[in-house]
């Protein structure tokens, strides 16, 4: 192993030579995260970064069995290696092993050269499975390996980008702190722990580590070693999250959808519903294309911007405020989208192709546009699937799709041209939609912070499909674009909307109305001449109307979105940024544009109830739109935990679950009467 080449993750499960084994990779240059139980282990495994991960199942072949079984998935989707190691006398459980998920394996007795060899093999083989990128250079580029670096005698330690976001200190790259500011996190049991361990790792060069709590109810652990140099003291910081080490919380810390643990949960439970006569599952496995060419090309900070763009554009894609579909991010650039109860593959296929598609749109990064693009493998589950077998077959058919020279999609149990027939047949219903008045509208309450009272509504369409069922506002608006209908859809939703308001009944004659415009909208000439006289047409009062256009609405023509929105305030109308936060906001456009309203996306509200690092994005949010003199609603807010930390923070209106899902007028009466008792 080159003894030059940066330190790279390994993670060790050894149930009998974890200390050993330690010391071993630590002194070939790997920089060992070690584990001596399984419990656990598949998310310190994923934390880790690691490209390849050790089983160590000598004299211990059933703890060794389980701690494959609990890797194994997780490897795969992050293409890693998995090498086991066996007793000689367990040398039949080979076969076993390999079923189970492991790449390599090595069968005592073997020479510590073996073992290096053997681990450098499991090494190529992620850098080919990874795309190319060398093993030790990817936990680097992902931008989430928390770690840090003291030179002994120094008064301060340097932090990494994401240790200083995990310790609420910003992101920059190099960002130092001083010694003793460090120590003051720590209680008195982390500070001698911590002593203890750089005392022995001086005094002895070996690798070692120690452990303390953390904010959050979390406990950190310190993987400590010298640096190349031999007298620099390297730390890599562990989240221990386990049982008895804090709860699990489901979610990706990067884009706050779903994590891979999540994911697999969820389809278990999913495929055991089936079982009991429920309609089978479908799994979406979403990639984004040459990723790591953005890291290099933008810089980390921008790369983890446009992957959280990239998260909430597919959940907008798949409408997955639907209860029925799931998002999570499974590693890396890779997403997964389950479908429980679907029509079909079909489906499938048709909401790979729209998050393709969105994906694909442009994202803003200063003065950079970039463009992505994605591939899908779509596969329904079958009889007798589990998590881990359908995962693979999903896994399989993505690999079809990124080899083929042509359509990004890959469908399972052939190409099912069903997927494109349901898009055609759905823009052809929508045309009926329309005749049939089969479009509803229905309100969501506005709710003010500080008193509870409901203050206003948002219209949102639905869509009463005589097959599919009710179908939500995304994959209405996206059949529409398809199918060059989406300026009649539009006018059909607004007008029904502002109609629908205009004969509401006296109990709701103070609420504001908020109706949303789209891209298409923007640039249609004359929109807002014949907007604003939609409204004075219907006889709602236009002083109680706001409009909201999305932030990714706007990138395309900045000062054509300005123009017409001052020409919306000029006639009376407030206008709301949407979805503020998904991923390209911008402090620049927020100045430059008309504004009253400022909606930061669900994803933010859900955030505030996480980390320290969560809650300093969302403040600096609020601080910056209130500094601007706007006001700040917040969406999808469903738990009081979440209304009071925003009310903290400065927020002014909230709407979500927690008040009400999107209702009737009658029923947006009924509350708005509950709300005055």
């Amino acid at each position: 192993m080159d003894a030059a080449a940066p330190s790279a993750p390994l993670f060790i499960l050894s149930f009998r030579h974890r200390d050993e084994l330690s010391r071993l990779a630590e002194a070939a240059g790997w920089q060992p995260i070690a584990a001596r139980r399984a419990a656990n282990a598949e998310a310190r495994f994923i934390a880790s970064g690691a490209a390849v991960a050790l089983v160590d199942a000598r004299g211990a072949l059933e703890e060794g069995r389980e701690g494959v079984k609990a890797l194994a998935q997780a490897a795969e989707i992050n293409a890693a290696a998995l090498l086991v190691l066996l007793s000689r006398t367990d040398g039949g459980a080979l076969d076993e092993m390999h079923r189970l998920g492991a790449t390599h394996f090595l069968v005592s007795p073997f020479s510590e050269a073996h073992l290096l060899q053997a681990l450098r093999f499991a090494e190529r083989h992620a850098e080919r499975a990874g795309g190319g990128l060398p093993a030790r250079r990817r936990a680097e580029e992902d931008g989430q390996a928390a770690s840090w670096r003291w030179q002994p005698g120094s008064r301060t330690v340097e932090l990494s980008p994401a240790l200083a976001r995990q310790a609420g200190l910003g992101e920059d790259a190099g960002r130092r702190i001083s010694l003793m500011e460090l120590f003051r996190k720590l209680d008195t049991d982390g500070r001698r722990a911590a002593r203890g361990a750089i005392d022995r790792l001086v005094a002895t060069g070996e690798a070692t580590a120690f452990a303390h709590q953390g904010g959050e109810g979390a406990r950190l652990a310190h993987h400590v070693r010298l640096g190349q140099t031999g007298g620099e003291v390297v730390g890599r910081t562990e989240t221990l999250d386990g049982a008895g080490h804090g709860e699990w919380r489901g979610r990706d810390p990067m884009t706050g959808v779903g994590d891979a643990r999540a994911a697999r949960s969820r389809i278990a439970q999913q495929l055991a519903r089936a079982e009991a006569g429920e309609p089978r599952a479908v799994l979406i496995l979403l990639a984004v294309s040459r990723f790591d060419a953005i890291n290099g090309a933008f810089g980390r900070a921008t790369g983890d911007a446009v992957l959280q763009g990239v998260a909430r554009r597919i959940e907008r894609s798949v409408d997955a405020d639907n209860r029925r579909r799931f998002v999570a991010r499974m590693g890396g650039a890779e997403f997964a989208v389950l479908l429980a109860a679907p029509t079909g593959l079909a489906e499938g296929r048709f909401l790979a192709g729209q998050a393709i598609e969105a994906i694909g749109r442009p994202f803003m990064s200063g003065d950079h546009v970039i463009t992505l693009g994605s591939r899908a493998g779509v596969v329904a589950s079958a009889a007798g699937d589990d998590a881990a077998g359908l995962l693979r077959r999903a896994t399989a058919a993505l690999a079809e799709a990124k080899s083929a020279d042509s359509a990004p999609i890959h469908v399972a149990e052939g190409e099912a041209p069903g997927g494109s027939a349901l898009g055609d047949r759905l823009e052809i219903d929508l045309r009926r939609a329309l005749d049939r008045d089969q479009i509803d509208i229905r309100f969501q309450p506005l709710v003010a912070v500080a008193t509870g009272r409901i203050v206003g509504a948002e219209a949102l369409a639905r869509w009463r499909h005589p097959e599919l069922g009710e179908l939500g506002a995304a994959t209405l608006f996206s059949v529409a674009e398809r199918s060059d209908y989406l300026a009649q859809l539009s006018d059909h939703v607004q007008a029904k909307a502002i109609r629908a308001a205009a004969a509401w009944p006296e109990a709701l004659a103070g609420l504001r109305l908020s109706v949303n415009i789209t891209a298409a909208d923007i640039v249609r000439p004359g929109f807002a001449a014949q907007f604003l006289e939609r409204v004075r047409g219907s006889g709602f009062d236009p002083a109680r109307l706001t409009v909201e256009v999305t932030e990714g609405s706007l990138i395309e023509d900045l000062a054509t979105a300005a123009t017409l929105l001052a020409q919306f305030r000029e006639g009376g109308l407030r206008v709301a940024i949407d979805d503020f936060g998904t991923g390209y906001s911008s402090l620049a456009y927020l100045k430059a544009l008309p504004l009253d309203y400022l909606k930061i996306d669900k994803r933010l509200s859900e955030d505030i109830a996480g980390s320290v690092r969560d809650r300093i994005v969302v403040r600096s949010v609020i601080d910056m739109a209130r500094s601007l003199g706007l006001g700040v609603i917040a969406e999808g807010v469903e738990t009081e935990e979440q209304l009071g930390l925003l009310a903290q923070e400065g927020c002014n209106l909230y709407q979500g679950f927690l008040c009400a899902p999107p209702v009737t007028s009658a029923a947006l009466a009924e509350l708005v009467a509950a709300a005055q008792r």
